[in-house]
């Protein structure tokens, strides 16, 4: 009889202490919002090419014309030594450096997309299958555009540059950790 008296104490403080909580529904969590996303780009992304969930130092800003200003991809914080994974799968068709700075492209499987990333040391060779998630190298410690270490990840179709965003699915793009709501009628341990 007691234990029961004491589970029916312990319910009724829970019940006591969410009562005086305010009413208001959860603020959703914000997404990273891909810009001028092209609904044609399927979203085939399975990781993020660097971290768990990285920083955005610069976004995507198409350029006004071909050969316009603008930033051509999303630049991702990462220290040197990172290491750069696939967002999806696919093969790898360049390897090596362009300018000093070393870049990896990699044509995703089932679509016409290439996605690179730089500046990378590369640990993967032209031809060679990778999957999503699978490193394809590490961040250089040198050659990068950004004030701080980064990866410059990009997007093509062809010779359209598109945000790389856009192969990111939402869960991918959530901001903020996952919170517990309490569930009402269950007894406490």
């Amino acid at each position: 009889m007691r234990a029961k008296r004491c589970a029916g104490t312990a319910l009724g403080l829970l019940l006591l202490v969410l009562a005086a909580l305010p009413l208001r529904a959860p603020t959703p969590e914000p997404l990273l919002k891909p810009t001028g996303t092209d609904v044609s780009v399927p979203v085939v992304g399975r990781a993020w090419p660097v971290g768990i969930r990285p920083a955005v130092l610069r976004g995507w800003e198409p350029p006004a014309t071909v050969y316009g200003r603008g930033h051509r991809g999303v630049d991702l914080a990462a220290p040197a030594g990172t290491p750069v994974r696939a967002v999806a799968a696919g093969r790898v068709s360049f390897a090596g450096r362009v300018a000093g700075k070393g870049v990896i492209s990699v044509e995703l499987t089932g679509t016409d997309l290439r996605t690179t990333y730089e500046p990378v040391t590369a640990s993967v060779r032209k031809g060679d299958e990778v999957e999503a998630g699978e490193a394809v190298g590490t961040v250089d410690p040198t050659g990068s555009h950004c004030p701080t270490a980064c990866v410059h990840w990009g997007l093509r179709r062809g010779e359209t540059y598109l945000d790389p965003l856009s192969l990111l699915p939402p869960w991918l793009l959530r901001r903020g950790p996952s919170r517990l709501l309490p569930v009402l009628g269950v007894p406490l341990p």
